[in-house]
């Protein structure tokens, strides 16, 4: 990072990013909302998705990934797979151990809540590129 002073024009694109990046959380809970989620149910549905692991993440796993407590992890869980987005199974080896993995109407709800937030977070993006962009370090 540069050590140059930060100029009005740097506060003026940190306060379009905050102000664009609320407006996408706002955006996505709305879209969740819409899909008859809730935002956090919306959440663990991405980061099960987001896993890079054939048996799907474990309930810790999915618990870190979101910042939450287990016992919320677990509880989310529960409720996505009441709905039908989500099936748990026990670890073969380890029975202590609960993975989760998107059903087909999980899959499918997330693909309509993602295409829902693309435009969003190309906004946000853009945003988040005008900050960073003038931060490059200069030539002295």
């Amino acid at each position: 990072m540069s050590r140059r002073p930060l100029d009005d024009a740097d506060y003026a694109r940190l306060l379009a990013f905050r102000i664009e990046l609320r407006r996408f959380l706002r955006h996505g809970e709305a879209v969740a909302h819409d899909a008859g989620l809730t935002p956090a149910l919306h959440q663990l549905l991405l980061a099960v998705r987001g896993a890079a692991t054939a048996s799907g993440p474990t309930v810790g796993q999915l618990a870190a990934a979101l910042d939450v407590r287990h016992h919320t992890a677990v509880e989310l869980a529960q409720r996505a797979e009441q709905l039908g987005l989500v099936a748990r199974t026990r670890d073969a080896r380890d029975q202590r151990q609960v993975h989760v993995r998107l059903t087909a109407a999980g899959r499918r709800r997330l693909e309509q809540l993602t295409r829902s937030n693309l435009p969003a977070i190309a906004q946000l993006a853009s945003r988040l590129a005008d900050v960073i962009a003038t931060d490059r370090p200069t030539a002295d």
